[in-house]
């Protein structure tokens, strides 16, 4: 069997919480101060599972080439190793994914082999999680395709639902979003179960059937499997998929694609407590509440005030509030009326007009080989701190609008600019002119911790020329 873990998304839903660069399945949003990511969380659940299947369990993760090392990182910090990445230049949804999550399958371990395709960023608890599993190999031995349907504790407006023959346990259809009077109706039939975006198959199952009821997006991702590259990209196999190619391929939903349209879908109907994480107001059931039903991670000091979800690293006073949340990120701030969190994505197209980089980022932002904070900015100077793992450096470069300076503040690092080599201590410093290429890199056994100077006409990230790169980026 190969788990195949989906790693998309855009990090738009819980906003200021995930961005662009920080999706909400790497970032840190359960309760608990140091809790692992719900990418860790669904890691460690499969794993749990052991070898259930008739092969041995391979890991496979698909994730955009951005996110590719935080997905590294996150499974090498709980010893989890993975076997196949496939890294996408543009994220189109789950019926590309999956044809070639199944076509890289079919190549390394034939086409008989069960894909459980996972999203990555759902909350499910373990109780039956590996009886539902088991059900499901069992039906996609038989050349069946296979969903997850959650039984309704509401009427939920932000599921799709699927309606089941519980006798036979055949689809009888698929159900997007529903308004509140129709998801009542769902409930109340016993016939309709949320849509979990979980699926298992046999590899040459799907690609018949995406070649029978997608024809387009199968042939293309035939083209596209065939043109792409595997490469080592530190020290990890990696299928780093064909980016011209890829840009043609339509976006579209394996649901739309295929599970609506097929005649060999089953479904296994669970009690599981599941989550798809997918608004703030799902974010809350997780968070323990006070008796004035306020939810918080923080000390929250209230008067008259209920019903509010607060998150911040701060103490928060409130006074006759009622029905909010508060979202305190240390860069942007989010005040949203209760059940109205959904429409941040009307917002955010404005915010990325107003400011651009807040949308892409968090004030600290995570790299192959460390990570930066950005201290203090203004229109022509900006200040960080850059942290570089042991062993680790970055890419050697120049930039044609800034000049930096770097102030060794804690380990050693070597530093190249131009053809010289400079080895710098804590208390030393280098300059680094416009147009002038250098790499910093940490050779010692600490992390490496620099103060960043960047003084120039514009400062935007995108300045940056890669003339050599240990981690193959562009």
């Amino acid at each position: 069997m190969v788990i195949s873990i989906l790693c998309g998304g855009s990090g738009t839903r819980l906003f200021p919480l995930s961005r662009e660069l920080l999706p909400k399945q790497f970032a840190s949003i359960l309760p608990a101060k140091h809790s692992p990511s719900l990418f860790q969380e669904t890691l460690a659940r499969n794993v749990a599972l052991g070898q259930i299947a008739s092969t041995p369990t391979k890991l496979q993760i698909i994730t955009n080439e951005s996110l590719y090392f935080l997905a590294k990182d996150q499974a090498q910090d709980l010893g989890i190793h993975i076997d196949h990445y496939i890294l996408e230049s543009y994220g189109k949804n789950t019926a590309p994914a999956l044809a070639l999550a199944a076509l890289h399958t079919q190549k390394h371990y034939g086409g008989d082999e069960i894909i459980l395709a996972l999203p990555s960023d759902h909350l499910i608890a373990k109780d039956n999680y590996k009886s539902c599993i088991e059900q499901a190999l069992a039906h996609a031995a038989n050349n069946q395709i296979v969903t997850f349907g959650i039984t309704p504790t509401s009427a939920h407006t932000g599921y799709g639902y699927i309606q089941v023959d519980k006798l036979t346990q055949k689809v009888l259809g698929f159900y997007e979003k529903p308004e509140s009077k129709t998801a009542q109706e769902y409930v109340d039939s016993g016939e309709y179960f949320w849509n979990s975006g979980m699926f298992c198959f046999k590899a040459s199952v799907l690609l018949d059937g995406l070649k029978r009821h997608a024809n387009d997006i199968y042939t293309l991702c035939e083209e596209i499997f065939a043109q792409s590259q595997s490469q080592r990209i530190d020290e990890q196999e990696c299928l780093r998929l064909d980016r011209e190619l890829s840009q043609k391929l339509r976006e579209e939903s394996i649901d739309y694609a295929l599970m609506e349209k097929a005649d060999n879908i089953a479904c296994i109907t669970s009690q599981l407590h599941w989550s798809d994480v997918g608004s703030f107001e799902s974010l809350r059931e997780e968070y323990p509440s006070d008796e004035h039903s306020n939810a918080t991670n923080t000390h929250f000091i209230a008067k008259d005030s209920s019903n509010n979800f607060i998150l911040s690293s701060r103490p928060v006073v409130g006074v006759g509030i009622e029905d909010m949340i508060i979202v305190d990120s240390d860069d942007c701030l989010l005040v949203s009326k209760m059940g109205e969190s959904a429409r941040i994505k009307e917002v955010l197209p404005l915010l990325r007009e107003a400011y651009p980089e807040l949308a892409r980022a968090h004030r600290t932002t995570y790299r192959p080989w460390g990570s930066y904070t950005i201290l203090l900015e203004s229109s022509f100077y900006k200040i960080k701190q850059i942290i570089v793992k042991p062993k680790s450096r970055l890419s050697l470069q120049k930039h044609f609008h800034r000049n930096e300076h770097w102030i060794i503040v804690n380990g050693s690092a070597l530093v190249q600019v131009g053809e010289k080599e400079i080895f710098l201590q804590t208390n030393q410093s280098t300059y680094i002119p416009m147009g002038q290429s250098h790499r910093l890199e940490n050779p010692g056994k600490i992390p490496l911790v620099v103060i960043e100077v960047q003084m120039g006409e514009y400062l935007g990230e995108d300045d940056i020329v890669r003339l050599a790169d240990d981690y193959a980026r562009k």
